[in-house]
């Protein structure tokens, strides 16, 4: 399956109905953006278990600001409606690999003992 463009309507929903979402954050002027996006589309295309997704941001604004987007591109990626991992910069293939076995084998009870800890930890505070 080929990378699907998101937009407010469609982004929650396909956070909250997938297991695993990699969102890629870019617009059309960013030559890094450019340089990203077939390694992108072609890892998509390899790994049809898992959505990957695009937001452009100028067209998307709005879920830019939300996501908190300073620089693009921006991966993101939802595993069980959690960002387990947000990164600036365009990423070589062999890296955006590693990155989707490390996200497929990434223990959710784990993550979310984690998040708990942190939040009881703040709390305390």
């Amino acid at each position: 399956m080929a990378a699907v463009n998101l937009n407010l309507e469609t982004f929650e929903s396909t956070i909250k109905e997938n297991q695993l979402v990699f969102v890629d954050y870019w617009a059309a002027w960013c030559g890094p953006c450019r340089v990203f996006a077939p390694i992108f589309e072609e890892v998509s295309e390899e790994n049809k278990d898992i959505v990957f997704a695009k937001i452009d941001t100028e067209d998307q604004q709005q879920l830019a600001a939300m996501a908190g987007i300073q620089s693009i591109p921006t991966l993101m990626i939802f595993k069980e409606e959690i960002v387990v991992f947000s990164q600036a910069g365009a990423l070589p293939k062999p890296a955006l690999d590693e990155l989707i076995a490390a996200a497929k084998a990434l223990d959710m009870n784990e993550v979310r003992a984690q998040i708990e800890a942190e939040k009881a930890a703040t709390k305390d505070k």
